[in-house]
């Protein structure tokens, strides 16, 4: 094998290394968000939030 099909094959590995945990981590963070009362959600989330971003 040539140096570059390393090289490819490196990159590749990596950026399909760091999309799975890009997904991981957004998957855990809808499961957690899930679980807040609706009280302590931030504004961007609350139900009432078209209110509170308008001024």
């Amino acid at each position: 094998m040539t140096h570059l099909v390393y090289l490819i094959a490196g990159w590749g590995i990596t950026f399909v290394a760091c999309g799975v945990y890009a997904m991981s981590v957004m998957r855990r963070s809808r499961r957690v968000a899930a679980r807040v009362p609706v009280d302590r959600r931030r504004w961007m989330t609350a139900k009432d939030a078209d209110q509170l971003g308008e001024s």
